[in-house]
């Protein structure tokens, strides 16, 4: 469920998958008493038939104080942020625009589910490394730890994240001028490493060349 106002809408739940999946590492943050705790985790985001996320999936150490937290009080908020740009003024033709700042992300509300079964959590590694290795010239399989895969799961506890409230954003320039557009999209093809949030920009501004 996508709750509310927001100007920067995703175009399509594939690409909150898609940002999750490069983005994987999330935080996650609860709230108990007006006491925060914050983990950073990778998660893997497992989609319905509609193509929306339903659930994430990943494992904390067992010894984390985060897992006491979410045993008490299981809704948390997760943060995943994706591509993303200073705007500098310096780049664009018109001197009175003022920066800004160019960013994807989503912010999910869900209710953790602390599996114990020794099953899950072998499907929840296997994933994960499989996702995290997939490409790789010499990929590392979960079967390699051998024996010590009996020493290590112990002090692992797997997770399933449901999703009840979910909010996207994609600010990428959409309701820029179209001069200003293009003097933004010249001036953050000469910043190194910017090409992902350049590709992303360009899949949310194809109106411009409907113009």
């Amino acid at each position: 469920m996508i709750t509310g106002i927001n100007k920067y809408p995703p175009q399509n739940p594939a690409d909150v998958a898609e940002l999750i999946e490069r983005h994987p590492l999330a935080s996650i943050i609860s709230c108990n008493d007006g006491d925060f705790t914050v983990t950073p985790l990778p998660l893997r985001a497992q989609i319905g038939a509609d193509g929306a996320i339903r659930r994430l999936v990943g494992h904390f150490a067992r010894s984390n104080p985060h897992v006491g937290v979410l045993r008490r009080n299981p809704r948390a908020l997760v943060l995943f942020r994706g591509e993303h740009s200073y705007v500098s003024p310096s780049w664009v033709s018109d001197r009175t625009f003022a920066p800004t700042w160019n960013h994807t992300g989503v912010q999910l509300v869900v209710d953790f589910e602390l599996k114990e079964d020794p099953q899950i959590l072998g499907e929840v590694l296997r994933d994960m490394v499989d996702a995290m290795e997939a490409g790789r010239p010499n990929p590392w399989h979960v079967e390699e730890t051998g024996a010590r895969y009996a020493k290590i799961t112990p002090h692992i506890v797997a997770f399933h994240a449901h999703v009840r409230e979910m909010k996207a954003v994609f600010k990428l320039g959409q309701d820029e001028r179209p001069q200003i557009y293009h003097d933004i999209m010249a001036g953050l093809s000469q910043q190194a490493g910017a090409t992902p949030l350049v590709d992303w920009m360009k899949r949310y501004n194809t109106h411009r060349d409907k113009a």
